[in-house]
């Protein structure tokens, strides 16, 4: 099994290689679409490099959980409740979501991803 550190490593790899980005800027605490640049597209394609270089299977709704999302009992009027807010805390359990709870928009979850929390992800697929 892959140490936390070579996981971070891997993932840093991808990042670097999808977004085209420096790899001092592939940091932990970095926010993949704010910090790195990442659009919806660059997610699926990080997924699959990621699936591919540690061989796991990565769910899409592991990153943004869609069934959440369209649950009426999680988000209204566009924007996630308390219930929603704290389903999500459950699903990415060590994702920062401060932020985002301040302005719990649906549009801007996928801003809330960072470097760690793909190291997690894939560390638990591991």
């Amino acid at each position: 099994m892959a140490t936390k550190e070579e996981i971070l490593e891997g993932v840093k790899e991808v990042l670097v290689e999808a977004l085209a980005v420096e790899p001092d800027e592939v940091t932990p605490e970095a926010t993949l679409v704010d910090d790195l640049g990442a659009e919806s597209i660059d997610l699926l394609d990080i997924v699959f490099n990621l699936e591919k270089r540690f061989d796991v299977k990565i769910d899409r709704g592991e990153l943004i959980p869609e069934d959440l999302l369209n649950n009426p009992e999680y988000v209204q009027e566009g924007r996630l409740t308390a219930n929603g807010l704290e389903e999500l805390s459950k699903r990415l359990p060590n994702a920062n979501l401060d932020a985002f709870k301040m302005n719990p928009m649906v549009q801007n979850l996928a801003k809330v991803l960072t470097v760690s929390d793909m190291c997690h992800i894939v560390e638990t697929k591991l």
